[in-house]
């Protein structure tokens, strides 16, 4: 509490309690358990600390760390089979789409694994689906694992480059009788799913089912006229063990492979057979497949392959949030988002088209650990690692929303020379010209009456005279700073440069799609933003960090708010 106190007093002139209480918040949840007595210690806190000087604050907050940065630290996970050097772990994207914050965290999940016991990090495209899969989406999950830093140790791998010895492994499954060709419908096999019972098909000869499988691997059957199935257990409670489909007729053309191939295996067929041969010792992937992993081992038991430890960790959910395809798709159809890179969505590129760092992402992804528990976490905590990160490095500018001319009486023409970060002054400075006419922001003026003496942030004192719907006039009352004053924030009129900023918030509304999940205010920001880099991220003094996502229209995309 005091710690946030002498910052927000020393920030602007005068702690607000409602600012600094929710900072003590933010940090200590359990504050909130007993709120009458957090606000009595806040505003006793604060009371103190605007009692102080400048120099006395800026001494005060020696005693503490503001925003450090800290690197995700814990003990090595312990999985059964982990050996020092021996770690195989693999990143398994399906390329049927753009990556999200879910797939961030089964990347980093395994990358972190192999890293710990100094093992491999192996990505593999699991690409046997040519209906869904294409290279743009293979370009965008290489580009955004680059992005987050998951390297692989060698050049990555595609499912479908091993379809070859798919085919052999079915027929080793055909041979002896372990698999058969299934010509019923849809419709048929679901009823007999349900009522445990096999199909006809199941009596084939293993003369019959390899002729079959033949006609499949050539092109004879329509899609839905043949499978393979797996001879499982009709009266298993696993209903994923109900003699499960291993290959069907696809005949899209494929990505990579156009049309060689037409009988393609399925997610369960492959995806096991695939890290037995690429040396996978734990597959890691998230609960949705939990009852998929008795499957996993019947057929690597059935081929006689060696089987990796495959372990489930719970899905991620983030309040107010959608991350998969399904949900996403139809907003970007109705154009309710303005893409896939929208920043109200997880994904990546939204992500990091808001300014989320991959670090952020890193953090906040790890914080689950392993765990199969499932929960709904909110945004806040990866914003808030986001800001941590983002303070020592992003440099300050003024930004004023919702303003209003100011003009001075009595001023003089002047310069600020202000420190493009407060506590690094070694990044430089840049200097604003002063005359008599400013933007203010409506609220700073909401919040002063007339007679009322502020101080224009970094340059000097005003007396409020007059203030109505039409006319905001003060008159110049010194520079030295007096103790207590408010500061205001303001940009010169002059040569203030019209601006866009974009508030983001929940996505959506219980199971539908919010309308105010992105709100365009417009404002001026100081002429030194023209000088800015598309994609810079900046802190927007008393507003957010924000990223300036065009430069034509200087629109900035606030990443979180101060």
């Amino acid at each position: 509490m005091r710690k946030n106190a002498l910052k927000n007093t020393f920030d602007y002139g005068k702690a607000d309690p409602k600012s600094v209480v929710g900072k003590v918040i933010a940090e200590f949840p359990d504050a909130k358990k007993d709120m009458g007595r957090t606000m009595q210690l806040v505003a006793q806190a604060v009371e103190e600390a605007n009692k102080k000087t400048r120099e006395e604050l800026e001494k005060e907050m020696s005693d503490f760390v503001f925003y450090e940065k800290k690197e995700v630290k814990r003990d090595k996970w312990e999985l059964p089979g982990v050996e020092e050097g021996k770690v195989v772990t693999r990143f398994l994207p399906e390329p049927n789409g753009f990556p999200h914050m879910g797939h961030a965290k089964s990347g980093f999940l395994s990358f972190t694994l192999a890293k710990q016991y100094n093992g491999k990090f192996l990505l593999r495209f699991d690409d046997t689906n040519p209906e869904k899969e294409k290279q743009e989406y293979v370009d965008a999950i290489k580009e955004d694992a680059e992005w987050l830093g998951l390297k692989a140790d060698g050049p990555e791998t595609y499912a479908s480059d091993l379809m070859v010895q798919f085919y052999d492994y079915a027929i080793q499954l055909i041979t002896p009788g372990n698999a058969f060709i299934c010509s019923c419908t849809q419709e048929q096999m679901k009823k007999n799913r349900e009522e445990k019972t096999e199909c006809l098909c199941r009596r084939r000869s293993e003369g019959q089912n390899l002729a079959f499988w033949q006609q499949m691997v050539e092109g004879a059957f329509k899609e839905g006229e043949a499978i393979l199935r797996l001879k499982g257990d009709m009266a298993s409670n696993n209903t994923v063990m109900r003699d499960p489909t291993l290959f069907r007729i696809i005949l899209t053309p494929h990505y990579r492979h156009g049309e060689k191939y037409k009988a393609w295996p399925t997610y369960d067929f492959e995806v096991s057979i695939a890290d037995s041969l690429e040396g996978v010792t734990h597959a890691l992937r998230s609960k949705e497949y939990e009852l998929r992993d008795e499957l996993y081992y019947f057929i690597l038991d059935k081929l006689g392959l060696r089987k990796p430890v495959v372990y489930d960790f719970s899905r991620l959910n983030i309040k107010g949030n959608a991350l998969s395809k399904r949900l996403i798709k139809p907003f970007v159809d109705e154009k309710k988002v303005w893409g896939w890179d929208d920043p109200r969505l997880l994904t990546l590129k939204g992500l990091k088209r808001r300014g989320i760092l991959p670090e952020a992402i890193r953090t906040f992804v790890l914080g689950f650990g392993l765990s199969k528990v499932e929960s709904e976490p909110n945004i806040e905590a990866l914003l808030k690692e986001n800001a941590k990160l983002l303070e020592p490095q992003a440099e300050h500018y003024f930004l004023v929303e919702k303003p209003l001319r100011l003009m001075v009486k009595n001023s003089k023409e002047t310069f600020a020379k202000i420190p493009l970060h407060p506590t690094d002054k070694g990044r430089g400075f840049r200097v604003l010209h002063a005359e008599k006419d400013f933007f203010l922001s409506r609220k700073d003026l909401d919040e002063l009456d007339e007679g009322d003496v502020f101080r224009l942030k970094e340059l000097y004192n005003v007396k409020l005279l007059e203030k109505n719907a039409n006319a905001v006039i003060g008159e110049y009352a010194g520079r030295d700073l007096i103790d207590g004053t408010r500061k205001v924030q303001w940009v010169p009129a002059a040569n203030a440069i019209k601006c866009e900023v974009l508030r983001v918030s929940e996505l959506l509304e219980g199971d539908k799609f919010n309308p105010r999940s992105l709100v365009t205010e417009v404002g001026y920001c100081e002429p030194e933003c023209a000088k800015l880099e598309e994609s810079a991220i900046v802190q927007l003094e008393r507003v957010g960090f924000a990223r300036l996502d065009d430069k034509t229209r200087m629109r900035f995309i606030l990443t979180s708010e101060l």
